[in-house]
């Protein structure tokens, strides 16, 4: 699906984005992306410590869901993100699974100084 089909609802387009970044490399290499400068294919291999077919398969992808963009000079393909709200996307979802990781620790504080409660919803003395 493509993020132009503008036939399909837009929570399916929003999907379609999302996809393109559902997985743990995509997003470490859009994360490399996300300092603004091209890099090439060698320097996202070195810094990913992908194979380069396997490294070639997930930009596809990103490419695909136009998140990055690619240009060939010479024997180089360089790779820089299509959109710098991308990098906005990724510094949010950090933000938002630091606030989930807080809240959570400190929910989980919370519970482990209630009191027991026994078997049948009473509390243990």
């Amino acid at each position: 699906m493509s993020l132009t089909d503008h036939s399909r609802p837009l929570y399916e387009v929003k999907a379609g984005l999302f996809k393109g970044l559902s997985h743990p490399l995509r997003i470490r290499i859009l994360e490399l992306l996300a300092d603004g400068e091209e890099h090439t294919v060698a320097e996202l291999q070195a810094d990913t410590a992908l194979e380069a077919s396997h490294l070639s398969q997930h930009l596809a992808v990103i490419r695909r869901y136009q998140l990055v963009t690619s240009q060939r000079r010479a024997n180089h393909v360089y790779y820089r993100l299509a959109y710098p709200q991308v990098a906005n996307i990724l510094q949010l979802a950090r933000e938002l699974l630091e606030q989930i990781l807080d809240d959570s620790s400190e929910q989980r504080e919370h519970v482990a100084q209630l009191p027991a409660v026994s078997q049948h919803g009473s509390q243990v003395s």
